[in-house]
């Protein structure tokens, strides 16, 4: 399967953000993607999974072929997309086994329904594989999580729903070293045919834990540089300057608002 993005282009409140991305990703690779603050990292993942609040202008998002840009949110659930979110919301009163087994029911074909031993076998064994407290299952959604429990949550979440291509906004923040090692291998354990991921980082070390095929470089809202790891080892040492020289880019000197996910992530002050 392919997942294809030409000439994309989208806005906020007047405000152009992706300025004529383009990108291909297929099953069996992992890109990442790297940048600046602000330069629309976590817009671009917003646009491909369906957030409302931002308008598409310019461009087009096929996944095989269909135009994702006409599905609803679910939809592209359903077809395969996930994103795991950088602020993920709490649900109160929605257990995480009864969160994870509707959405994955909501997958299959009418007069087809999840096995319930088979879906308790396969999450205990996702909550052992990510380390993570055994009485997660009957605990509500993120409620009374830490900043790490979420995030392997949105990893638990991926491993059972097991989806075609997945989004991985900045899933290293807040997480420990330990953590970091723990989600970084559960992503690479899902590398197979059937699979492919984007992950989006500020940081060299979580890409010290994920194997990824191609590295993008992405500032003022598009894709400026591609190559392998030693664009990530570069980075890391040098920042992202060289690289606008190099490419002659300009400072983006248009003045930056700060954009509310809303329902497709949320930060909540402490």
């Amino acid at each position: 399967m392919e997942l294809v993005i030409r000439n994309l282009h989208a806005q906020v409140e007047d405000q152009e953000i992706i300025r004529g991305l383009n990108l291909t990703i297929s099953t069996g690779e992992i890109h990442a993607i790297m940048g600046p603050n602000g330069t629309g990292k976590s817009t671009l993942a917003a646009v491909i999974m369906g957030n409302p609040r931002y308008q598409v202008t310019e461009g087009e998002i096929l996944l095989n072929g269909e135009d994702v840009l006409q599905m609803s949110v679910d939809e592209r659930s359903r077809k395969g997309i996930f994103l795991a979110m950088q602020y993920p919301n709490e649900i109160p009163g929605i257990t995480n086994a009864d969160f994870i087994k509707s959405a994955m029911q909501a997958r299959l074909k009418e007069g087809e329904y999840v096995s319930l031993f088979k879906f308790v076998k396969e999450m205990d064994h996702a909550v052992q594989d990510l380390k993570m407290n055994p009485n997660l299952p009957h605990r509500y959604v993120n409620e009374g999580f830490s900043g790490g429990e979420k995030k392997r949550n949105e990893i638990l979440q991926m491993k059972m729903l097991k989806p075609s291509f997945a989004l991985l906004d900045e899933i290293d923040s807040g997480l420990d070293v330990d953590a970091l090692k723990i989600v970084g291998e559960n992503v690479n354990q899902m590398r197979s045919d059937t699979f492919g991921a984007l992950v989006i980082t500020h940081y060299q070390r979580l890409l010290d834990y994920i194997t990824v095929d191609v590295v993008h470089i992405m500032i003022n809202g598009q894709i400026v540089k591609s190559g392998g790891k030693e664009l990530i080892e570069r980075v890391d040492l040098e920042g992202y300057d060289w690289i606008k020289q190099e490419m002659g880019i300009e400072e983006d000197v248009e003045p930056k608002r700060t954009i509310v996910l809303g329902t497709c992530g949320a930060r909540k002050e402490k």
